[in-house]
């Protein structure tokens, strides 16, 4: 048995190299981008008008005793108008190239028109309601960095710089895999002995959350069926997450089984608690990683955070930001098991404050729906205490 740190480096140290792939613009929405994208002119391209109102030259006003003449309209989608008579103004609307010989302008709401005379109501500044030319990025610039998780902010920028082809990090192909005769589909009765699948199904929905699609199998507690079916999963994937069959029990077959099949074991066999019987290996020649998870819910979606997910972030070359909280509660937490614990947070003044839930064991699913995420916390000698800083990770 190895220490949490241990196993959380082992599976660090086997990612894999995914590689890239380009994908249509819309489809890149939560997917990793894999290429600096530059600015492929200045950003905003022109000196933009950021209000409606009256375009006129700053230099003009004390001549003009803030009275203007209206000589023409500067729309959006336009190319360039031209003052004329610097003694005027042009009305320009929101998103229109300030016209030549112009350089400030003045929202409608200041000013009084009548007559298409226009009195100025309010103090003016020189360049006002002006969006400069280059003033966000220059031609050239980066103006999103590779590594990124692309949310529909980047897809803006993606957009205003012509990219409808994106340039991404190759998602793996994922099976999740459940195990046990006891487990029966959801639109099922249960006889008093069986249960749903719902493990697999929860990690199935938390890859698809990330945009991450995946194929399913289902084994049941017979050696020979379960080795067929894993030897074809070995070869068609990148990566194997199964829950259950990792114990000491009888039926528990997959360690055995993935030795058959190549698999190296890297580790079996973690000091925590929820999760102790995980077993992490690596098929050399097929370069797939397998995360077989101990069967309790808890468990197994507690390790898809802490394990699977910093690995997958490694493997397209970013990292998972960690996240920090204050304690609630003390907790005393005994040697030699790192305990994982689902918390419930609060915001109190600016600081986000956690308090472990009310739960009956790994084995309760219900109780990660009142949970935020989990602490992970070492075992120590003394207490940890109410408004110790420790090390969050956010499920929802």
């Amino acid at each position: 048995m190895i220490t949490f740190k241990e196993a959380f480096e082992k599976v660090i140290d086997h990612r894999l190299d995914l590689g890239a792939e380009k994908v249509k613009l819309i489809d890149s929405l939560n997917r990793v981008l894999a290429e600096d994208v530059l600015a492929d002119r200045d950003f905003p391209p022109f000196d933009r008008a950021t209000k409606d109102g009256i375009a006129v030259q700053f230099s003009s006003l004390l001549e003009n005793g803030h009275a203007y003449t209206i000589e023409g309209v500067a729309a959006a989608g336009v190319a360039q108008q031209t003052l004329n008579n610097t003694s005027k103004c042009l009305e320009v609307m929101t998103g229109a190239v300030v016209p030549k010989h112009c350089d400030t302008v003045i929202m409608y709401e200041h000013i009084t028109i009548k007559d298409n005379k226009v009195t100025i109501n309010e103090i003016v500044t020189k360049g006002q309601n002006i969006h400069y030319k280059g003033s966000d990025e220059k031609a050239g610039a980066v103006v999103l960095s590779k590594g990124i998780k692309i949310t529909p902010a980047e897809i803006g920028v993606l957009a205003s710089v012509g990219k409808s082809v994106v340039k991404v990090k190759v998602n793996p192909n994922i099976c999740t895999i459940a195990t046990g005769n006891e487990l029966v589909e959801v639109d099922q009765l249960p006889e008093p002995h069986q249960i749903r699948k719902s493990n697999m199904l929860t990690i199935e929905a938390a890859l698809l959350n990330g945009t991450i699609p995946s194929n399913s199998l289902h084994l049941l507690d017979d050696k020979e069926s379960i080795k067929t079916a894993l030897e074809k999963a070995l070869i068609k994937n990148d990566v194997l997450l199964l829950s259950g069959g990792v114990s000491k029990g009888k039926f528990d077959f997959i360690p055995d089984v993935m030795e058959s099949l190549g698999v190296e074991k890297v580790f079996h066999r973690v000091a925590q608690r929820p999760g102790k019987p995980f077993w992490f290996g690596v098929h050399a020649k097929l370069k797939t990683v397998v995360f077989s998870f101990p069967g309790n819910p808890v468990s197994t979606f507690a390790n898809y955070h802490l394990y699977f997910l910093p690995w997958l972030y490694a493997s397209w070359g970013i990292q998972i930001e960690n996240l920090y909280i204050k304690l609630g509660v003390p907790l005393k937490i005994v040697p030699p098991l790192t305990r994982i614990i689902h918390v419930k947070t609060e915001l109190k003044e600016g600081v986000v404050w956690g308090a472990p839930v009310i739960e009956n064991g790994s084995g309760d699913l219900t109780s990660l729906t009142k949970a935020d995420g989990f602490v992970c916390l070492e075992p120590k000698e003394n207490t940890y205490e109410v408004g110790e800083v420790v090390r969050f990770v956010k499920t929802r």
